[in-house]
């Protein structure tokens, strides 16, 4: 299984891009926000989600972890395949994605073509509670000297934290931007009340 490609960018098509590796073209799906970060000629490296089937083999190509994981995430949702997933992600950054599922905003979801009002509350309701907080807190952890990673709590704790302060009204990034602190500073042990306690206090300092 290809997990991911480092090459130029040979061609831009209107749903792909071909990736020269060596001299060997891989032809990638990517969303339209992809296509648009892309330059022919330009030095890339694409995760890859590879689907293998009977009839064809299919490269689906993305910037980062995170919106590879989405795209497997959405397509977990009855009604949404490789296509519709894609459509999503060239609509909405991973980020905006989590924030209008954490907030129940499906009508930011609804823009994206082919998704349908009903299809659009579907995947809120269904992704609601286990999958936006998670992808936020990794988008917005806290780098130490020389781009060490920090320390942090357990991701369900910190996920339980990041969705009390979205509840409470809070912004969903600076809650994740929050809570990632908190758990930086606290260690792996806190636990979700420390957590937010320790994140109201981040988000009541001055800017």
């Amino acid at each position: 299984m290809i997990g991911q490609l480092r090459g130029k960018v040979a061609a831009i098509g209107e749903a792909h891009a071909i990736i020269d590796v060596n001299g060997v073209g891989y032809e990638v799906q990517c969303s339209a926000r992809t296509l648009r970060a892309l330059e022919t000629g330009q030095d890339v490296t694409l995760t890859i989600d590879t689907h293998v089937r009977e009839d064809a083999i299919r490269l689906f190509g993305f910037r980062s972890e995170v919106e590879r994981s989405w795209f497997r995430i959405l397509q977990q949702i009855q009604g949404v395949g490789s296509k519709v997933a894609l459509s999503v992600l060239g609509t909405l950054s991973p980020h905006d994605l989590a924030s209008a599922i954490a907030l129940g905003n499906a009508g930011a979801i609804e823009q994206t073509p082919g998704v349908g009002k009903k299809l659009a509350q579907r995947i809120v309701l269904e992704l609601k509670d286990k999958a936006p907080a998670l992808s936020m807190a990794g988008l917005d952890v806290p780098q130490g000297p020389k781009g060490a990673s920090l320390p942090s709590a357990t991701p369900s704790a910190a996920a339980e934290a990041i969705s009390a302060l979205v509840n409470l009204g809070y912004n969903p990034q600076h809650a994740a931007a929050a809570i990632a602190t908190a758990g930086a500073e606290l260690g792996e042990d806190a636990d979700t009340a420390k957590l937010i306690r320790r994140g109201l206090k981040e988000l009541a300092r001055p800017l």
